[in-house]
């Protein structure tokens, strides 16, 4: 093997970094399958935030209205249903103690609350 002589362009391609690209993919990866997965799981967590909030209104107006608690909890598996009187207003609180996935997001308690006129009484 013979040095490069003067003038003549010495060629690194294909020397020193051919796996660096094949590495920095292999570390971003799995970076970017948490990000989605993290967003994934908070659009399940606000999805069931809404729910809930429907769950807490539905009842409290039938409550206001007079009917027994709990026809509007079958929408979501699992909620505990809460009903307070404050003054003329009936207050309902919706609560799920898990959601509805397993693992680390199972560990965010979701609660809706919600209030109507008591014009029942």
């Amino acid at each position: 093997m013979r040095s490069p002589s003067r003038g003549e362009a010495v060629s690194m391609e294909g020397k020193g970094d051919s796996g660096s690209v094949s590495a920095e993919f292999a570390t971003v990866i799995p970076a970017v399958i948490l990000v989605l997965a993290a967003c994934l799981a908070g659009l399940q967590l606000s999805s069931q935030q809404l729910q809930l909030q429907q769950v807490a209104t539905m009842e409290a107006r039938s409550v206001a209205r007079g009917e027994p608690v709990g026809e509007a909890a079958v929408l979501v598996p699992g909620a505990t249903l809460r009903v307070e009187h404050r003054g003329e207003l009936v207050c309902v609180i919706a609560s799920v103690a898990s959601s509805k996935t397993s693992g680390l997001i199972a560990a965010f308690p979701v609660s809706a609350w919600s209030c109507a006129f008591d014009g029942g009484r």
